[in-house]
């Protein structure tokens, strides 16, 4: 989902060129929007989280797994 948060935030702001810290939070908060909305349609989709604590990796496993 980050990726997807990531890439709708980037066509955001490519489309609408925000000039102003506070427009360039608005992208990113418009990016995240729409990936949160995807992963609740996938759970839902799923009947199933999708992020839970069972499958968050600690800062340990994530260096693991670089």
């Amino acid at each position: 989902m980050k990726m997807l948060a990531e890439t709708a935030t980037t066509a955001i702001s490519n489309k609408q060129e925000p000039k102003t810290f506070n427009a360039n939070k608005q992208a990113a908060r418009d990016g995240g929007d729409i990936a949160g909305g995807a992963r609740k349609k996938l759970e839902k989709r799923l009947g199933r989280l999708v992020v839970s604590k069972n499958n968050f990796l600690k800062n340990s496993e994530n260096k693991m797994l670089r």
